[in-house]
């Protein structure tokens, strides 16, 4: 098999075709601090044709009409909370692939309880209910629509963000919290239904925290990077790099892996307290915290 080396943001990826011949749904890619941008990048060294999608407005300001251009890919507007936008997504993606497709990429999520900085105790739930539509309810609108469409070809993969706070409490994680947890059970509950009818894998990634344009306004973010840092033995995952690990769970090597949140953290998932923790927190203690 002929290896490419690719320079990357002065990181040297090498290419295996591990995507040849195959077709894929994008959505979610903004601007090059998107993971959704890097796995279109890196699916398409890996030989893989592909569609983007995002809103209007997230088109509209941010730079996915750039990345279409630079790799071939038609770029269609669609709102994932809205069925009817879902739809026309899916029967163009199909007429632009003269039938179905391999994967599909869900990277979609806002909350505007964070966004407001609400607090967890002081919600205001039609706010909640948008939290949960776009971020995790739209995660079901599409694979129902894909399935419904019958858009994917045998032993497609489907893979969503997610992150460790639908386990776990994390501080000024707030809602999304909630839709986390719940994208998770659909990936389990679909990736039955759609396993046993025709073999689709559904999984999702639970992503170190990430400097994305969406991470940036999570309260707290830069010494949530620091701490999950200290404490991964591995350090924290970058975009880059969880877009090479879901370059793999749309491969042919992991065609018996569904129903599974994957953690892609560095470790962090499995630490309780770590020796760089530890010393930091005792030098505050001390008052010589950093």
């Amino acid at each position: 098999m002929l290896n490419l080396f690719i320079q990357l943001e002065n990181i040297t990826l090498m290419a295996y075709n591990l995507l040849k011949g195959k077709k894929g749904l994008i959505t979610g890619a903004l601007n090059e601090k998107s993971i959704a941008w890097q796995v279109a990048r890196r699916a398409s060294e890996e030989g893989a044709e592909l569609v983007l999608t995002n809103t209007s407005v997230a088109i509209r300001m941010g730079e996915i009409q750039q990345l279409g251009k630079q790799l071939n890919a038609p770029v269609i507007e669609s709102d994932a909370t809205n069925v009817d936008d879902l739809e026309n997504l899916i029967d163009k993606t199909m007429e632009h692939f003269n039938g179905g497709f391999d994967f599909v990429l869900h990277s979609v999520g806002m909350s505007p309880n964070v966004r407001k900085r609400l607090p967890y105790d002081d919600l205001n739930y039609e706010y909640l209910k948008k939290t949960l539509d776009i971020s995790a309810i739209s995660f079901h609108k599409l694979i129902q629509t894909l399935k419904k469409k019958d858009a994917l070809n045998e032993w497609a993969s489907i893979v969503a963000l997610s992150y460790i706070a639908a386990q776990r409490t994390l501080f000024e994680y707030n809602d999304m919290a909630e839709a986390k947890a719940m994208l998770e059970s659909i990936a389990r509950s679909f990736g039955y239904i759609y396993g046993r009818e025709k073999h689709i894998r559904i999984n999702t990634i639970s992503q170190s925290p990430t400097l994305t344009t969406a991470g940036s306004g999570v309260k707290g973010i830069d010494g949530l990077m620091d701490f999950t840092e200290r404490m991964s033995p591995l350090g924290n995952a970058t975009a880059v790099e969880c877009a090479d690990y879901i370059i793999t769970l749309f491969s042919d090597l992991t065609k018996k892996v569904t129903m599974q949140n994957l953690y892609h953290d560095g470790g962090f998932s499995s630490m309780g307290m770590s020796r760089r923790a530890m010393h930091m927190y005792n030098k505050s203690l001390s008052g010589e915290c950093e």
